[in-house]
């Protein structure tokens, strides 16, 4: 059970300043350093690596103590047993990946965060 830090990758563009963070090696019991980014309304999770069982949430929090799971468009739990891309449809001021449950898990999770200009 560890925090696990996350790295930015910074895409320049003409038109779509973006950021990719990436939380990589998240194990059973491992939740994500906290992500501060709230002026980037437009947020994909794209989650993949090994589960071995385990699930992958995408957590949500305006206080940076009480988080829940966010939802993706049509109102599921960004709720991953499996690899998956999907959009993050809650802007909350922090966002972080948590992991629960399986054996011999390696998860690795990139939200791609784009400002809308």
């Amino acid at each position: 059970m560890a925090t696990v830090n996350y790295s930015v990758e910074r895409i320049t563009t003409e038109k779509d300043p973006a950021h990719v963070v990436s939380w990589v090696g998240l194990a059973t019991g491992d939740d994500g350093t906290r992500l501060e980014m709230p002026g980037s309304a437009d947020r994909t999770a794209q989650v993949g690596g090994t589960f071995g069982g385990a699930t992958c949430v995408i957590e949500g929090s305006n206080d940076g103590v009480n988080y829940l799971v966010l939802t993706d468009p049509q109102g599921n739990n960004l709720s991953f047993t499996s690899a998956k891309i999907e959009t993050v449809t809650e802007i909350t001021r922090y966002i972080r990946p948590r992991v629960t449950g399986g054996s011999g898990v390696n998860i690795n999770v990139h939200i791609l965060l784009r400002r809308n200009l």
